[in-house]
């Protein structure tokens, strides 16, 4: 079992977000904790439903092979961090199109609706960490443009999966940001006390 499952969405792996995710698999190394990593770019992942997938979608089914293997690894994990950049003030696509073709409906899988809403099934996720990058400063985004990581991504969509508790780190304003603010942004990271 791997203990986290590390789902990683950026395309360039000379980018501060691939730095973040040398940093936290550094910091796991040191804790002696095992994890396993989703490349969502390098697994070259579809992040949108065709006909067929829609079809499939209420009977908790796929026909595609990567959705089965995330799902099974989600379902094998007990923390989950998400490293990802802020693009236009919400995920990329790419993890969207992520939580939109994994989280499946269904007894065992991510969820079931109920008469009341969705309660979600991937309880043994027992913390989401989301690691985000932004061009906009960190205060202006959580101020002034909805705080939406942490309202919607981890307070509604991460729970209604099962994830009952989150933790969102952000290192605003990367586009104008010096050399020793992302070094500190990273030595945070790399010391983190992550918890599961």
């Amino acid at each position: 079992m791997n203990k986290v499952l590390i789902v990683y969405c950026h395309p360039y792996n000379q980018s501060f977000n691939h730095a973040v995710l040398t940093a936290v698999k550094s910091n796991l190394e040191k804790q002696n904790c095992a994890y396993a990593v989703i490349d969502l770019y390098r697994d070259n992942f579809k992040p949108f439903y065709d006909a067929e997938e829609l079809r499939l979608f209420h009977s908790g089914k796929t026909h595609d092979p990567l959705v089965t293997k995330y799902l099974t690894q989600l379902k094998n994990a007990s923390g989950i961090i998400f490293i990802t950049p802020i693009w236009w003030n919400s995920t990329p696509g790419m993890l969207k199109g992520f939580i939109d073709k994994v989280m499946k409906e269904g007894e065992g899988l991510s969820h079931i609706v109920t008469r009341t809403g969705i309660r979600g099934c991937l309880t043994n996720l027992k913390h989401a960490y989301v690691l985000t990058t932004s061009t906009s400063p960190t205060f202006y985004f959580k101020c002034f443009m909805g705080n939406g990581i942490q309202k919607i991504f981890i307070n509604k969509t991460l729970k209604q999966i099962g994830v009952k508790h989150g933790t969102w780190l952000n290192c605003g304003g990367i586009t104008n940001s010096t050399l020793a603010k992302r070094q500190r942004y990273l030595q945070r990271i790399e010391s983190l006390p992550f918890k599961f």
